[in-house]
């Protein structure tokens, strides 16, 4: 159906896909693709597959179930992943899944382009040695992949390395709910100057996603000491002495 995709059990990725959208997004995307195609569950003129985060736990023992969560809303959010509900029960919110074939194709041509230019560039004799560089923490990128990596960077090099695995869950499953790669700057930017560590990096994190702290205004103001509003009764019995 796809040059991407491949019509087989085993978890095997190609390398092109996993590059453009993530290693594990591409593991489960393959996945979700062969099950479709075994799927007897038509709705919409779409097939489609549901499990509980439980249940893909069974899939993938290898991973974590906030690694799942996480790489399932990374392709939510990479609009790769139709997302429906036809539940019998009501109550029951276990979400459905169907590809986005669409959207995988316009990857392929992505790929297909930058192989092209590469090999124009090459043929032209001006390829050169490609450089990573570390970019400043506050730049903003629209690649949200490459974005939390650089986040990742600066909290090793501003706070401290990240080594243990479940502390690397918690914060990366924070980092994921995050409206605004910059709420997290400026959340590591006052850890430093705590001199305090990734524990206490993820709480906050947590806590502002808890109270809907969505844009880099509302985290800052959550830091900013609040000033000492003059006038008050303390003022007042003060200048009565």
């Amino acid at each position: 159906m796809n040059n991407l995709l491949i019509d087989d059990y085993p978890i095997l990725v190609l390398p092109t896909l996993a590059t453009e959208i993530g290693l594990n997004e591409a593991i489960v995307l393959q996945q979700m693709h062969y099950w479709l195609k075994n799927s007897n569950h038509n709705y919409d003129g779409k097939r489609w597959i549901y499990n509980s985060y439980k249940e893909w736990e069974q899939h993938f023992p290898f991973w974590s179930n906030a690694t799942i969560r996480r790489t399932i809303s990374s392709l939510e959010k990479q609009e790769l992943l139709f997302v429906g509900n036809y539940n019998k029960a009501g109550f029951d919110k276990t979400k459905w899944y169907s590809i986005d074939y669409s959207k995988i194709e316009g990857v392929s041509k992505r790929v297909a382009q930058n192989e092209q230019t590469s090999c124009s560039k090459r043929a032209n004799g001006v390829a050169q040695n490609e450089q990573t560089n570390t970019r400043d923490y506050t730049e903003t990128t629209t690649d949200s992949l490459r974005n939390q990596s650089n986040i990742y960077e600066l909290i090793s090099k501003e706070i401290q390395p990240i080594t243990n695995s479940m502390q690397f869950e918690k914060l990366s499953y924070e980092l994921d709910l995050l409206k605004d790669i910059e709420i997290a700057k400026v959340a590591i930017e006052y850890c430093k100057s705590k001199n305090k560590g990734i524990a206490y990096l993820t709480t906050i994190l947590k806590n502002w996603n808890n109270e809907g702290v969505d844009t880099k205004e509302k985290a800052l103001d959550k830091v900013t000491p609040k000033q000492q509003v003059k006038g008050s009764l303390l003022d007042d019995i003060l200048n009565e002495e």
